[in-house]
């Protein structure tokens, strides 16, 4: 059983700020950093921490960047599937304010370009007992081809729709679960309210949902005629959120592949997000292997 992450992995570069510019001003950051990051190393990374058997189906360019991110991605990662182009490799500029919150601007170029099913043996190497991750860095289209190869294989789907392409409609007809944040979520549906818009991505195709409610935890609604279920988070000091919807992303996606149930694999997922933000970084701010083992250890799953 193979967890795939099909996505985006980029270099991340870090500034934090004792509050967000606003148009037209100048801010000198209090610090920087850089480091690697992107949705699809970033989940990828999760999921091989908690003990699954990860493959990651990335793009990187020709260049020094594209080199950093295969030397970093493989001491975490032990099928590292690159394709290269004669593109700048990926890059996000993130700015994160004294209250932890985050604004990123991605440049994608590699992910654009990145059609895994012509591009890739990723076809030839779903089975029926795999898990596939997929973001939304890529093409709608490619997005959309993977999705439906790894239904028509049996495989699991999990796709976290972010970020969101303006205007562009959400196909959920090939997603086994959607994880979307509140703001992405209500986007999508046009609804007010988690649990409103919980129902709309069901009606959309979608066989269950996770909405991510920063503090306050999730929001999951079951596969079959069930009611949401909210699952609090653990109260946490927040220093910088901007790795926590990877994390839990990738963390869940690990658990279900080793055997988890989805509520189980959840109460993980929240609990190593939770951990993240309190931490500096994207993937920086993952727990490590050891950690959630300890947690597993620890942790009632079945709890809400």
């Amino acid at each position: 059983m193979t967890v795939h992450v099909v996505g985006n992995a980029c270099i991340d570069t870090t500034f934090r700020l004792p509050r967000f510019a606003v148009a037209g001003e100048t801010l000198n950051a209090s610090s920087h950093s850089q480091g690697l990051g992107g949705k699809g190393a970033n989940q990828a990374v999760a999921a091989a921490r908690t003990g699954a058997n990860v493959a990651l189906w990335t793009a990187i360019g020709r260049d020094g960047d594209g080199r950093r991110i295969s030397e970093m991605l493989a001491g975490e990662i032990a099928a590292l599937r690159a394709t290269t182009f004669d593109r700048p490799s990926d890059c996000s500029t993130i700015a994160v304010d004294a209250a932890g919150e985050n604004i990123v601007l991605s440049g994608v170029a590699c992910a654009q370009a990145f059609d895994p099913i012509r591009q890739t043996a990723l076809a030839t190497e779903v089975g029926p007992s795999d898990v596939v991750v997929m973001q939304g860095n890529l093409s709608p289209d490619a997005t959309i081809a993977c999705l439906a190869m790894a239904r028509a294989a049996g495989a699991q789907t999990i796709f976290n729709a972010s970020p969101l392409a303006v205007g562009a409609a959400v196909d959920l007809a090939c997603v086994d679960v959607v994880i979307v944040n509140e703001g992405e979520a209500l986007s999508i549906s046009g609804k007010a309210t988690a649990q409103e818009a919980a129902a709309v991505l069901r009606e959309r195709g979608a066989r269950s949902s996770v909405i991510t409610l920063g503090a306050r935890g999730c929001l999951f609604l079951p596969q079959g005629p069930s009611d949401p279920i909210v699952m609090a988070a653990p109260a946490v000091k927040v220093v910088d959120s901007s790795g926590a919807g990877d994390v839990l992303c990738g963390v869940f996606a690990g658990y279900v592949s080793i055997g988890l149930s989805p509520l189980a694999a959840l109460r993980m997922a929240v609990q190593a997000a939770a951990f993240a933000v309190t931490r500096h970084g994207t993937m920086a701010s993952c727990p490590s292997a050891a950690d959630l083992a300890g947690r597993l250890k620890t942790t009632r799953l079945e709890e809400i």
